[in-house]
């Protein structure tokens, strides 16, 4: 059956997060992204069809460039397929491309890198329209600092201090490809490619640069973090609605 990828943005304000999960305080089930895209397709297809993703983003968390790839014996044209999707799918999720792959593409196993942007407002006031997309640090931060430490994270390493421990299973070593701390106006970006992440690694990561350039954290915690791989070493996981899924490169 032919097999088909698809780049996909969404807004995770109000979402679960990509995979299905229940929610146990009301015992009932919350949207998840994935849900809601196989349910327009199972309005096209007339038939279940399943989606695998390169990587499960959480509660919160947002996306610019998701992949995911889906097999369907299709019988209208690709663009066909895309509008009748975006016309099914709610204003927060959009399908921004669909294409032939190959049979042994897969979006999680066939990727090569990924890239994440964390954006942090640093200012005196909130930003009441753009609360869904940043952390608010009302605080000074250091971004000489900040860079420093960050530097000290590029290469491969084991990462187990900067993994939650639902993610301690996973093999840690990672490669750090590229990562830049850079303001624009009273906006703090912080890139991150790697080859993969573990489960909260990008949001560890940030959270202890912000504990650096608060001045909370001395020079060199990040390279004892990493050698020593104790995840209470490192700061605390930074806020999910800060975070956003820039691409996936294969």
């Amino acid at each position: 059956m032919p097999n088909y990828k698809i780049i996909i943005a969404y807004d995770g304000t109000n979402f679960c997060g990509w995979q299905v999960q229940r929610h146990k305080a009301q015992d009932k089930r919350r949207r998840s992204i994935q849900e809601v895209i196989e349910e327009a397709l199972r309005k096209i297809a007339h038939k279940e069809i399943k989606l695998t993703c390169s990587g499960r983003t959480d509660a919160g968390v947002h996306a610019q460039g998701q992949v995911a790839n889906f097999n369907l014996d299709l019988k209208i044209p690709l663009s066909g397929l895309k509008a009748a999707l975006n016309s099914l799918l709610p204003d927060e999720i959009t399908v921004l491309k669909i294409s032939r792959a190959k049979d042994n593409f897969h979006s999680r196993f066939s990727a090569k890198s990924k890239a994440y942007r964390y954006t942090i407002l640093n200012s005196r006031q909130r930003d009441s329209f753009s609360k869904n997309f940043v952390c608010f640090c009302d605080y000074p931060l250091d971004l000489a600092l900040m860079r420093k430490e960050a530097r000290a994270l590029l290469g491969r390493y084991d990462f187990s201090g900067f993994c939650a421990s639902a993610g301690k299973k996973k093999n840690p070593l990672k490669n750090i490809k590229r990562i830049s701390v850079k303001k624009q106006g009273d906006r703090i970006y912080i890139d991150i490619e790697a080859d993969g992440f573990l489960y909260n690694m990008v949001r560890n990561i940030v959270g202890t640069l912000i504990e650096v350039g608060r001045g909370k954290f001395p020079p060199g915690s990040i390279k004892n973090i990493l050698a020593r791989g104790d995840r209470r070493l490192a700061g605390p996981t930074a806020p999910a609605q800060g975070l956003m899924l820039l691409r996936v490169d294969y």
